[in-house]
């Protein structure tokens, strides 16, 4: 048996279910996106209600939504006639997921549902299903077939599932304008938590780890800063406090090629004048975007006023576990 093409037939089947669900979607998505912002303006939550494998993937997109802001919580539909119904609140908004649509435990609880002022928005592979037909919105998650060999396991399906409730999760991110800053208080754990609440004025080199010599200084004077701070960079400044431009080994490198007692000479007329440079109070995750999209391995930080008070070298990133 050839294991990897058996595996990119799987791949193949669901990749192929998810672009036909994204070529139909429709207003219905709109209203549902609408629905939701509108709850979470009210202060209301989202619930979300599955059973089986439907369950298991609304425990995912209830974890998506609170990661990005939008209260969520899942009911235990087995507990829901127990008591777990006080979870919900007039105002809320529910998400029911059943592929089939017709779910005995999901229908049984549904009419104790509508006891409550809330917007039900179905996620089903049968837009014509008892479910459907009783919701405000249906998001339609069929699929052609399953990537189950046999047409059986929940797997295309599931996918497609979980696929429409992070275009949920993700399109209502963006309507809320839910920013970076915001996404950090949810996530202050890990490699992302640091990216997210460091600030680049924590990590950047300043005081006898930082190299700077003044305009009319010497490529000699540039690399005996960097010998002296133990740096790859050396900023040159004005009279002001202000970056004139930033002398590298790089640089170094390549002028030396060229004249071997280039260190005499003035190192204003090697430096990069208006290098890339990030604001001392932002984010360091901005700082690993900055360092990544402009392909350099030193970024200048500056104050409010525009004065040079840093240095963020990529090596620091590295060791801080920053990215």
């Amino acid at each position: 048996m050839d294991f990897l093409a058996k595996a990119r037939h799987v791949i193949e089947i669901e990749t192929g279910a998810l672009q036909r669900m994204a070529a139909r979607l429709d207003e219905g998505f709109s209203r549902a996106v609408t629905l939701l912002h509108e709850t979470l303006d009210q202060r209301g939550k989202i619930v979300v209600v599955g059973i089986g494998k439907s369950g298991n993937i609304g425990h995912k997109i209830a974890a998506t939504l609170n990661s990005t802001g939008a209260t969520a919580v899942v009911l235990n539909s087995q507990n829901a006639l127990h008591g777990d119904l006080g979870i919900l609140s007039d105002g809320d908004a529910v998400l029911l997921l059943s592929y089939s649509g017709e779910t005995p435990e999901l229908l049984d609880l549904l009419p104790h549902i509508k006891r409550f002022d809330v917007g039900l928005i179905a996620l089903t592979g049968k837009a014509d299903s008892t479910l459907a037909e009783h919701c405000d919105v249906t998001l339609d998650t069929s699929v052609d077939r399953e990537a189950c060999p046999m047409n059986l396991a929940p797997t295309s399906s599931s996918t497609a599932m979980l696929v429409m409730g992070d275009a949920l999760a993700m399109v209502l991110l963006e309507a809320r304008g839910f920013t970076e800053k915001q996404f950090a208080r949810f996530h202050p754990g890990g490699a992302l938590g640091r990216a997210l609440l460091t600030r680049v004025s924590d990590i950047m080199r300043s005081g006898d780890q930082l190299a700077s010599i003044p305009e009319g200084s010497t490529v000699r004077d540039a690399l005996v800063a960097m010998s002296s701070a133990r740096s790859g960079a050396c900023l040159v400044l004005l009279p002001d406090g202000k970056l004139a431009g930033i002398f590298t080994h790089g640089d170094f490198a390549r002028c030396y090629q060229q004249d071997p007692l280039v260190g005499a000479r003035p190192v204003a007329g090697f430096m990069t004048r208006r290098p890339i440079s990030v604001d001392a109070d932002s984010l360091a995750v901005e700082a690993v975007q900055t360092i990544g999209s402009h392909r350099v391995d030193d970024v200048v930080v500056v104050d409010t006023e525009g004065k040079a008070v840093g240095l963020v070298d990529t090596q620091d990133l590295a060791r801080l576990k920053i990215v």
